[in-house]
């Protein structure tokens, strides 16, 4: 075994944002022992996407590995906690469901607690499955939790995230990361250069400064200025999966209670958000072009905004997808230079962190071999593939007929990967489990029984089960949710006392 001959001494990341600051800060704190040099390129003329607040709780693992303090983050971020996603009209209007971080119920006998809830509810029980998640029932109470407290409770296996203002979080990372000797360098790129092989060798910025590195990190958004106009690495469009093209965004005013979760409304032509931020909330309709103009789809989204609008109502345009080569010679495209999956599921931070952690898995040397590249598109792939299916799992399975949209998504043609998932669920409320996946059985249950897609009925295996004390086992687990929630300090209280963020 030889040792690495050819190190790479430097990495240029160009563009700043959540994505090129996420990056600075990871490599420069798994580094801060080497030789190794980063410089993040960006110009304050080109501003940032920055709508996606929402995050799920890989972020907090992220943070915790790179030392951050949660506490401090959430004041600088003007954080508050997100324990889910509240779904209304999705399956049809005047429904909704909801969809908890963590694990719904715990093992009985042996056996999977979804199973187990089948054979009650087979059984003639009506309780909801939700009954049974301790972020649900936090959440319908608008409760959050005294993390430090829960140990040997129901709410020590809770999972949560964050709402965060992606632009206060950008410059957070960016402070963090020119602590650990980052160099941001201001500036418009206007060539880029590369050698006979079609490698990156350098960047020049509009005062004819030159930038040169080994290794490059394309952050500068969905135009990809290196993966896509320099090496035109290609791009696979998902349009015909998920639709929704355009994005309207506005800020509003915070009112009433902070509520510890994330509104997802199903709309004429796509969907809205509305995400919660201790000093204002964040709105967002989502939609499809084909199907409302922009005019349309602005005027839905503010008649249906809680709160005075403090910005102007802005149209972001998008096209659902993935490069074909998210690595590609010594470039690697990360955020929305790599891929957009709209933001349903808040996974856009994490596939930029998932990104980063497969980079440095199998980090190159100046030959980036190819075996290195080949394996780590394949990974990036499965990984967008696996939150494109759960994504079209919203939409396929709605029973809505009321638009011209909806009725669209319920004849939509789906990956032949979801369809073997759902078809295998419905014999017996069974999944069919993949290599590392971001979305765990909790998750496709509650989309699947949100959209009221039952299976057939439960695992006959069950039957093993005496049904009279499976009842009172599952009685005793809600009752004892409920009494611990009631117990604990509203959203509201919890930030105030331990996360409140200082005022401008």
């Amino acid at each position: 075994m030889n040792k690495t001959e050819n190190p790479l001494s430097k990495i240029v990341i160009v563009g700043g944002g959540t994505s090129g600051w996420i990056a600075a800060a990871t490599l420069a704190h798994g580094f801060k022992n080497s030789d190794l040099e980063i410089e993040l390129v960006e110009s304050e003329q080109i501003g940032t996407i920055g709508v996606g607040e929402a995050t799920i709780p890989s972020l907090l693992i992220v943070l915790n590995s790179l030392g951050i303090n949660l506490d401090d983050f959430i004041k600088e971020t003007q954080g508050s906690f997100k324990l889910g996603i509240q779904f209304e009209d999705w399956y049809a209007k005047g429904d909704s469901y909801f969809h908890p971080f963590g694990s719904i119920g715990k093992p009985i006998a042996g056996f999977d607690f979804f199973q187990c809830w089948l054979k009650s509810k087979a059984e003639g029980d009506p309780t909801p499955l939700m009954a049974h998640s301790p972020e649900y029932v936090l959440s319908e109470r608008n409760k959050f939790f005294l993390p430090f407290e829960a140990r040997n409770t129901p709410l020590e296996r809770i999972f949560y995230a964050l709402h965060l203002d992606s632009t206060l979080a950008g410059k957070y990372l960016r402070k963090f990361a020119e602590n650990l000797g980052v160099k941001r360098t201001e500036g418009l790129i206007k060539s880029v250069a590369q050698n006979e092989e079609g490698y990156i060798e350098s960047v020049t910025l509009d005062d004819n400064s030159q930038i040169s590195g080994d290794f490059f990190i394309d952050c500068s958004g969905f135009k990809g200025l290196l993966i896509e106009q320099t090496l035109n690495a290609g791009y696979d469009d998902w349009s015909h999966y998920l639709p929704c093209n355009r994005a309207v965004t506005v800020q509003t005013e915070k009112t009433g209670e902070t509520k510890p979760y994330t509104v997802s409304t199903a709309k004429e032509a796509g969907w809205t958000w509305r995400i919660p931020l201790q000093h204002r909330t964040g709105n967002g309709y989502v939609f499809c072009s084909k199907y409302i103009s922009d005019e349309e789809a602005t005027k839905t989204l503010l008649d249906s905004v809680e709160g005075k609008p403090l910005t102007e109502p802005r149209i972001i345009p998008f096209t659902t997808g993935l490069r074909k080569k998210a690595w590609y010679k010594n470039c690697l495209a990360l955020g929305l230079a790599q891929g957009f999956l709209e933001p349903l599921e808040s996974t856009a931070i994490h596939l930029v962190t998932r990104t980063l952690a497969f980079f440095i898995r199998m980090f190159p040397d100046k030959s980036c071999h190819q075996q290195l590249q080949d394996e780590f598109n394949r990974r990036v792939r499965v990984d967008y593939e696996e939150i494109r299916d759960f994504l079209v799992l919203h939409y396929c399975t709605t029973k809505r007929e009321d638009t011209e949209f909806w009725r669209w998504c319920q004849q939509m043609k789906i990956p032949t990967s979801l369809e073997r998932k759902i078809d295998f669920y419905k014999v017996s409320g069974g999944l069919i489990p993949g290599t590392e996946e971001l979305f765990q059985p909790t998750s496709w249950y509650a989309i699947l029984m949100g959209m009221q897609v039952m299976p057939e009925r439960y695992n006959p295996a069950l039957d093993t089960l005496d049904a009279n004390k499976l009842s009172s086992i599952l009685s005793q687990g809600k009752q004892g949710l409920i009494q611990i929630a009631e117990s604990q300090p509203s959203h509201d209280e919890f930030l105030e006392k331990y996360c409140r963020a200082k005022m401008p």
